[in-house]
């Protein structure tokens, strides 16, 4: 009697990975700002940690601060020659947007242009967020 085993199949190639989007783009005035906090602050950072929380008339805020490590779970983006870490939680809130930096004689701020905000309260204190659709 022969043995009759069938052949192991041949390894097939592994697909080519999809290059991942790029969560946030700066505008060169925000890249500019950064580069300003981060040679101005009193420790090392490496960056500006943006995130969002919940909380608001409309239910979500966009969160920055300093950022002193990278952490594990940071999504990188480097654009304009500074360091951006996105929050794991909020990257798919923040696929698309740009980042801006508008300063006036009432205020300055960083302006989240979001392609994923549903609506905004009258304050523009908090936002309505719905997640990135991901083919």
């Amino acid at each position: 009697m022969t043995n009759m085993t069938p052949a192991s199949p041949t390894p097939s190639a592994k697909p080519k990975a999809r290059p991942r989007p790029q969560v946030m783009r700066l505008t060169e005035a925000a890249a500019a700002r950064i580069t300003e906090l981060t040679q101005r602050a009193d420790s090392e950072i490496v960056g500006l940690r943006v995130g969002i929380k919940n909380g608001g008339c409309a239910g979500q805020s966009y969160t920055v601060e300093y950022a002193h490590e990278v952490k594990p779970t940071d999504e990188v983006v480097e654009d304009k020659g500074v360091k951006i870490l996105v929050d794991p939680k909020a990257v798919l809130f923040l696929l698309g947007t740009e980042m801006d930096y508008k300063a006036d004689k009432m205020q300055a701020q960083f302006i989240f242009n979001n392609p994923n905000q549903v609506s905004a309260c009258g304050c523009g204190e908090s936002v309505q967020l719905t997640p990135a659709k991901v083919d």
